[in-house]
């Protein structure tokens, strides 16, 4: 085979082959040197693959690392993804709930980047969690709490991190099986029997628009079914936050509460509904409600608690977090921010929330970019709410002397929109798939 056949197949609408994916992924920086790589993301782009290509694609990917066994672990494995957002902070919840309802959760994360908050990050604002362990470390952890949370390892999904940059490096990172291949490389690989979609669609998506965010949950469904996985999607709001917290300490904390049964009501609501899909497809309840009921009943009980607590004492991390969320990271400062008018919520823009957090250091804009985990923001008021002048709008969480702190603030104040009439949320979960 010839790079330059297949690239010039795919540019002219050709389908490429399984045997002839898996070559070019298997010849990543030999016989397919990077700028033919990059020669065919960009074909892919503009021509697009079929369902078939794609799930060979991911498969080739996922197979260019280890793909771990976890066959000697008792029980059906299930993780969740979601596409990313502000404040979407799930995985800290219903990842302890499934796993007290008895689901094996093994569980690789990423950071976040841009606007988009990273689980990984979070994770590492509880002093002395470790997200870092090796395949043996990743099974044991597994094995002792029923659930683990890492970052992507050496072995697993190589080929990802080299497309990955290329995707960046070549502007096709707007491409759907890319997109799709990259997300279920590295889940597959994990060693899961199913997995739970959370695909975002709004103003502070990865992709806003709902035709598109549709569009990759139907992919990447139809990859993991091809590839022999149970599968469930859920396409869900992101014009404002998840939740009332923006950061990472200040996100956990808000975790927690959730898990002792106080948190924000959509948040709590969207994890329940995450978390009895996974709690189904592990076959720890016949239906879809006696699955939510078993998911309340693991915050009644504390065993969803207790699970969280068992996890961060097995990754090094402090548990006294748990019942004391003073012992996470603080902020020197927090400024209260009064609404300029009254009336009724409209809008609070994701994504431009996002933005102003990224400038007061609870985000990246380059992989290098350090995360201070104290900073953030918490809102007073969502869409749907009632406000006064003066009434507390957000909180900024800062540190003193800090240079982005009035941008930020200005930026947020942007981000709302107040009106007189009121007007009621839309139903934050879209459709299921």
């Amino acid at each position: 085979m010839r790079a330059v056949d297949l690239i010039r197949k795919k540019r002219d609408g050709g389908r490429l082959e399984a045997d002839e994916i898996g070559w070019l992924v298997s010849g990543i920086g030999r016989e397919v040197p990077d700028y033919q790589w990059s020669a065919l993301m960009m074909a892919i782009l503009w021509r697009g693959m079929d369902a078939e290509e794609t799930a060979s694609l991911t498969d080739a990917m996922l197979r260019s690392g280890t793909v771990v066994d976890l066959s000697d672990i008792p029980g059906l494995k299930v993780d969740k993804h979601s596409t990313g957002g502000v404040g979407d902070k799930t995985s800290l919840i219903l990842a302890p709930i499934a796993a007290a309802a008895g689901v094996v959760v093994p569980m690789v994360s990423g950071r976040g980047l841009g606007h988009t908050g990273g689980t990984l990050d979070k994770l590492e604002s509880i002093p002395g969690f470790s997200v870092h362990a090796d395949l043996h470390r990743y099974k044991a952890i597994l094995r002792e709490c029923g659930l683990v949370m890492i970052g992507q390892t050496d072995e697993i999904a190589p080929a990802d991190r080299t497309l990955y940059a290329l995707r960046d490096a070549s502007g096709s990172v707007e491409s759907l099986p890319l997109i799709a291949a990259s997300i279920m490389s590295k889940k597959l690989a994990e060693g899961i029997d199913g997995l739970v979609l959370d695909v975002k669609t709004g103003h502070g998506a990865l992709l806003p628009p709902l035709d598109e965010a549709r569009t990759l949950a139907r992919t990447m469904v139809s990859i993991g079914r091809l590839l022999g996985k149970r599968m469930r999607a859920m396409i869900t709001r992101m014009d404002q936050p998840l939740g009332l917290a923006v950061g990472n300490a200040v996100e956990v904390a808000e975790c927690l509460a959730c898990l002792h049964g106080d948190g924000p009501l959509d948040l709590m609501d969207l994890s329940i509904e995450l978390a009895a899909e996974m709690i189904l497809m592990g076959e720890r309840a016949p239906t879809l409600n006696e699955a939510r009921t078993l998911a309340r009943r693991t915050i009644a009980d504390g065993s969803a608690l207790g699970r969280l607590r068992s996890l961060i004492t097995a990754q090094g991390g402090d548990p006294s977090v748990v019942d004391d969320t003073n012992r996470l990271p603080q902020p020197d400062l927090s400024i209260v921010v009064p609404a300029p008018r009254g009336g009724f919520v409209h809008a609070v823009e994701a994504r431009t929330i996002g933005h102003a957090a990224m400038s007061l250091g609870a985000g990246r804009s380059r992989l290098d970019s350090i995360i201070d985990p104290a900073v953030g923001v918490l809102l007073g008021k969502k869409i749907g709410d009632r406000v006064e002048v003066g009434e507390t709008l957000f909180t900024v969480l800062t540190r003193r002397n800090a240079p982005s702190t009035e941008p930020a603030i200005n930026k947020i104040l942007g981000a709302y929109r107040i009106d007189d009439e009121p007007i009621k949320a839309e139903q934050l979960i879209v459709e299921r798939l």
